[in-house]
């Protein structure tokens, strides 16, 4: 069961194989993409969503969506930041926002931007990783597929010391919550 929390909190949410990467070496997802899970079942991403005010990627998950999307519609209703030293092309149907600024400056004006909601490090591994390392990083939701990638991009390349707070199964994912454990915040 998960513990209501009062203040936003900032949370990768991510799926992996089990193996512990969340994407092949040439950025597929096709892996991920083949499987079947019950969207609104536990730990389902509508209710997720739904709490997210802000949102933050690198740079190799918005080319992944550039790439994979296409012309369709952005598929986030919330502010959105990237995380990048490369120039993409702007869109025009989404409030998304190119920075270079240092994590702890670029959580405090999400922060602000989200309203009292969480905040979302969509990915990948690395960007999270940053986020811990300044200790703004408070949960990671993560979904584990029933496959081995062998290489990749890894989960989490850190070493974090995290708390299970929930655990399910959501069609063939094994869905699981962690706390980070914060010696001193």
């Amino acid at each position: 069961m998960t513990t209501p929390h009062t203040s936003p909190r900032t949370v990768y949410n991510t799926a992996t194989g089990l193996d512990g990467y969340i994407a092949t070496p040439d950025h597929s997802l096709d892996w991920l993409l083949s499987r079947e899970s019950d969207e609104n079942g536990p730990m389902g991403f509508p209710a997720f969503l739904a709490g997210v005010g802000a949102i933050v990627m690198g740079a190799n998950t918005y080319q992944w969506i550039l790439d994979n999307e296409g012309a369709q519609p952005w598929p986030y209703e919330v502010p959105s930041w990237v995380c990048t030293h490369r120039d993409f092309p702007r869109r025009t149907d989404a409030d998304i926002r190119f920075t270079r600024a240092e994590i702890p400056e670029l959580h405090k004006e999400m922060t602000a931007v989200a309203a009292g909601k969480n905040l979302w490090i969509v990915g990948g591994g690395e960007l999270a990783g940053t986020f811990a390392d300044h200790g703004l990083l408070d949960e990671i939701i993560v979904s584990i597929a029933p496959v081995t990638l062998g290489a990749g991009a890894p989960l989490l390349p850190r070493e974090l010391e995290l708390r299970v707070s929930e655990v399910a199964a959501n069609g063939e994912f094994a869905c699981l919550r962690y706390e980070v454990v914060h010696e001193q915040r």
